[in-house]
């Protein structure tokens, strides 16, 4: 498994998102990780890839009215059964950050990359998901090795609390490192 030269990972679902952007510098320094369900706490479906898509119907459910016409997107998603997608180009800007700080530099979708793991900051994430993400890092980290991984909660912890207290960093970090 690689990235490609246009930024895309072979062995993975490809879903063009429209939203995205070019990265100012073309640097790539951060994996930033998050958490997503769509409705909240509901997991399965195809709701998440409709949102990062902008074909999400609003009607469906009473919480998406509230996230109408937001645009949004990650690099990656990761299914509760491991599987993996990819929504825009590594070495595109995705947009997912939002308003963000990481040692003093904002914008950190400018220089970062996105995973979204199925999931909520309380309920536990799954080992095919820690597979996943383990294997995406190492892949991620071969392509932009001075890559630092922070949650989301690290680069906007006024208003962000992902990938939660669920999320077990030290399990990541150690296979990481193996």
């Amino acid at each position: 498994m690689q990235i490609d030269s246009d930024g895309w990972l072979g062995e993975c679902v490809q879903l063009a998102s429209p939203n995205y952007d070019s990265r100012p510098d073309g640097q790539v320094d951060l994996l930033v990780i998050h958490n997503i369900s769509l409705p909240p706490n509901q997991f399965g479906g195809d709701a998440v890839q409709r949102f990062f898509l902008n074909t999400l119907d609003t009607n469906e459910h009473p919480y998406y009215r509230a996230i109408a016409g937001v645009k949004v997107s990650s690099h990656f998603f990761i299914r509760r059964d491991g599987e993996l997608l990819q929504f825009v180009s590594c070495f595109q800007r995705a947009w997912h950050a939002g308003v963000s700080c990481w040692q003093g530099r904002s914008k950190c979708n400018d220089f970062s990359i996105g995973i979204e793991l199925e999931g909520a900051d309380d309920v536990p994430y799954l080992d095919a998901q820690y597979t996943s993400l383990i294997r995406l890092t190492r892949v991620l980290r071969e392509r932009f090795p001075n890559m630092v991984i922070v949650g989301h909660s690290d680069i906007a912890p006024a208003r962000k609390t992902d990938p939660g207290e669920s999320f077990d960093w030290l399990c990541y970090l150690r296979f990481l490192a193996e």
